[in-house]
């Protein structure tokens, strides 16, 4: 079977708790004005202690059946994208199916990076298109506040906290729905951004306490270069796959790490800002939530309407990058 899959209702959470660049000026050696010009971060969010990336998950789930008007129970799988899961296991999607009330879901995580989201979006249409599942749910959820040194004023003023989600159906309009995927990774590159400790090479010693091994480290410069290149050409090229081109872009999203490299991705296509979708000044990098975040933004400010073709894009930890193209399933809430 071979059935088309289209994005039925989509939501997000964000922690109450906002963390600007002037707080972080009293934190370390730092400016709101370097931070703006290099990265185009205003501010984050920031999850409380105690709470974790399954609770953030949890409330976009509950979110998304409020707006699609769905009892939990009917979600057949949930898969969630994460790089701070609430332990190793069981699975942070476990956790969410018990704290959604989704009893009857089974489900599962992705470990992606930043393109975790991407990367569970075509893993979870293929449940639809199979013909198995009719109603899946694919998360993206960080806290990667859990993993940020705020004493390295490099990599502590680039993320924030977030969850985004959305409902995957079987289309019943043929010109609906997701077109296709491009995906990629390259693991000669994790050697430029990785959290060393805690797994099975390096687990929990004195040793990587105090080399701080349990934080992100990132070599900004090899980063910056490569992502750069490959969310630039992924876009273009899953456009150029099905004879398209910028102009007929309604919107495109792409992955919210630094302001610099989604210009970068802009140039490449040949678009106008308004057919891109930026809300990384309020929310920093928040991992594999960036692209279900804006998207559930972008829909409810009426950024979209039904048929609308859009573009996903991402870079990721790993190497990993990818895209998504779709036609957009949804009635436009503002025009309602």
């Amino acid at each position: 079977m071979n059935k088309k899959v289209v994005i039925s209702a989509v939501s997000h959470y964000v922690p109450d708790k906002v963390l600007t660049n002037f707080d972080l000026e009293k934190m370390v050696d730092t400016t709101d004005e370097w931070i703006r010009t290099r990265t185009g971060i205003k501010e984050r969010r920031i999850l409380e202690p105690g709470k974790a990336t399954s609770d953030m998950a949890a409330e976009a789930v509950k979110n998304l059946c409020k707006q699609r008007n769905i009892d939990p129970m009917e979600i057949d799988l949930i898969i969630v994208a994460t790089v701070t899961p609430d332990m190793f296991f069981p699975s942070t999607a476990n956790l969410v199916q018990e704290k959604a009330g989704a009893k009857n879901a089974w489900s599962f995580d992705i470990a992606a990076a930043c393109s975790g989201f991407i990367f569970s979006l075509s893993t979870g249409a293929q449940f639809i298109k199979a013909g198995t599942h009719k109603k899946v749910v694919v998360i993206g959820s960080d806290k990667m506040s859990s993993i940020v040194n705020y004493h390295d004023r490099n990599t502590c003023v680039l993320f924030g906290d977030a969850a985004g989600a959305v409902l995957l159906e079987p289309s019943e309009d043929d010109e609906l729905g997701i077109i296709d995927f491009l995906h990629f990774v390259d693991g000669s590159g994790a050697e430029f951004l990785r959290m060393k400790a805690g797994g099975s090479l390096n687990p929990a010693s004195r040793e990587t306490l105090a080399n701080d091994w349990h934080f992100i480290y990132q070599d900004g410069k090899q980063v910056f270069k490569f992502a750069v290149k490959k969310m630039a050409e992924v876009a273009v090229d899953i456009l150029k796959k099905h004879n398209y081109t910028g102009d007929d872009l309604k919107l495109f999203i792409p992955h919210q790490a630094n302001l610099r490299i989604i210009d970068g991705a802009v140039k490449r296509l040949g678009i106008n800002y308004d057919q891109v979708m930026i809300n990384i000044e309020k929310y920093g990098n928040t991992t594999a939530a960036t692209i279900p975040l804006a998207l559930s933004e972008a829909y409810q400010q009426g950024k979209l309407d039904k048929g609308d073709l859009v573009v996903l894009a991402t870079f990721g930890g790993g190497f990993t990058w990818g895209s998504a193209l779709l036609k957009w399933g949804l009635d436009n809430p503002v025009k309602k």
